[in-house]
């Protein structure tokens, strides 16, 4: 296993593999989610099904093998339900026209990366913000963690009523009934609650939690998948753990392929989104968006888990300042992920990007481009095996999440809380992720604050002109948001 320089990276061939099936296991719900989000748009759900594995192989491959960094693809959630809800339903486009843009997007995060823009963003991000990134993450993931176990409950309440992104938290909604089977009142008013410890999905999450919470203070190896692992075993018994009886079959999905295959490329795609000259301007501010949110979920991601692992190293530092050519893991793996996002396209999915749930994985050790192999590898398994990968239920899952999120809070040490100049950013960078749902947003959040406290302090200088770019880009892209 010389290629991947294991010993080097403090690793060996146990551990990444472990690694890669945590991380699977973490993240395999996009299999069956995203076909399910995406067939509400007309796409057919079978085609819909291997463009996700495929995507996701393809994708976490080209991280692995060129990389050599432990992260794994797959299509986005939140970039697929801004691709139906907002796209296809709320701007009218047809789910090809969509595609067409994920295809423009990935061209432009491979240009946008291959010209340094994207390294040059996160060389100008304070250190400060990078920390509050770090630990915004862990708030982000464990809150994926505790809605996946089922905890929350949403009732209504008139008081909170908004009517800020509405089809977002319509969006949400169908996800959460989507990925948990768990019922949300799909109202803009309604707030969380914790639910009655009486459902036995959410009682066995609980035993999951404890059970790993137990394993990892006793610093048992693989801590994190024994605790998936068990939990799942124990769901069997309570009908909860159990192979999904309806689900197409391979023969079938690929039958349907050729509907979504090169369609962003066709009469449909492509060439009819530019054939109404009127349209060009909500086109270009869709793309602009599709871009905007898929570069720095990536960013976040790669700051929030690469820095404290040691994962991207000095080198990579470095490496940062090179004008020319892909030298680091930083830069192989940014590479990776923005041509993800086209292959993704012409097979017939929406952004494909890197997985914050990778962090279980690299929680749970893994170091090096071999976790990524077996994460591809069992994503292209899973294209034949379906029913037994949705028979892992969500509450096996959401317990690692959730101790990964407490992990990953650890970075928030780094910042000077008793200094608000630096505590106030931190704050909307590290919350909001959590707060939007997004982190592109908590990173905007984190930005836009930055600039401000800088601004009325007269310290201007302190701010760097890729940061002042990029966080008028962000204010560019609510108003846009707003008007559309």
């Amino acid at each position: 296993m010389g290629f991947f320089k294991l010993q080097e990276n403090g690793t060996n061939v146990r551990t990444e593999i472990v690694a890669g099936l945590t991380t699977f296991f973490a993240m395999a719900y996009i299999i069956v989610v995203n076909p399910n989000m995406l067939s509400q748009a007309g796409m057919p759900w079978g085609a819909v099904f291997l463009a996700t594995i495929i995507a996701s192989v393809i994708g976490t491959l080209v991280m692995g093998l060129v990389a050599n960094v432990p992260y794994a693809q797959a299509p986005g959630m939140g970039l697929n339900a801004f691709f139906v809800f907002t796209v296809c339903f709320g701007l009218k486009f047809t789910w090809q026209q969509a595609l067409a843009m994920v295809f423009i997007c990935g061209l432009i995060n491979i240009l946008i990366t291959a010209t340094k823009i994207r390294k040059l963003i996160i060389k100008a991000i304070p250190e400060s913000l990078q920390h509050a990134i770090g630990g915004g993450i862990g708030i982000f993931i464990a809150y994926i963690g505790v809605k996946s176990a089922g905890l929350l409950s949403f009732t209504s309440d008139p008081g909170t009523y908004s009517l800020i992104g509405a089809s977002e938290q319509i969006a949400n909604s169908t996800l959460t009934d989507i990925a948990n089977s768990h019922t949300v009142v799909a109202n803009s008013s309604a707030v969380p609650a914790l639910v009655a410890l009486n459902d036995p999905a959410v009682l066995l999450a609980l035993f999951g939690l404890l059970l790993t919470v137990v394993l990892l203070v006793l610093k048992v190896r693989g801590a994190i998948l024994i605790g998936i692992i068990v939990t799942a075993l124990v769901g069997i018994p309570l009908g909860l753990t159990k192979p999904a009886t309806e689900t197409m079959s391979f023969t079938a999905a690929v039958a349907e392929l050729p509907k979504t295959f090169l369609a962003a490329l066709g009469k449909d795609g492509i060439q009819s989104l530019f054939s109404d000259m009127t349209k060009l301007p909500l086109v270009l501010m869709t793309i602009f968006a599709f871009s905007l949110s898929d570069t720095f979920d990536t960013i976040g991601t790669f700051i929030g888990t690469g820095r404290k692992t040691g994962i991207f190293s000095l080198e990579d530092e470095k490496a940062l300042e090179s004008s020319s050519g892909f030298k680091s893991k930083m830069d192989k793996a940014l590479f990776a992920d923005a041509t993800a996002t086209s292959i993704g396209a012409l097979f017939g999915t929406s952004n494909t990007t890197t997985y914050v749930e990778s962090a279980a994985g690299i929680a749970a050790g893994g170091r090096t481009g071999l976790t990524s192999v077996v994460v591809a590898v069992l994503f292209a398994a899973s294209a034949f095996l379906a029913p037994y990968v949705q028979a892992i239920p969500s509450a096996a899952t959401a317990p690692a999440l959730i101790v990964v999120g407490i992990m990953m809070l650890s970075a928030f040490k780094e910042i000077s809380w008793d200094n608000l100049n630096e505590a106030i950013p931190a704050f909307f960078a590290g919350i909001f992720m959590a707060f939007c749902y997004s982190i592109s947003y908590g990173i905007a959040a984190g930005f836009i604050f930055y600039c401000v406290v800088k601004a009325f302090r007269r310290q201007l200088k302190d701010i760097n002109i890729v940061l002042w770019i990029a966080t008028l880009l962000f204010i560019l892209n609510f108003v846009l948001m707003a008007v559309i």
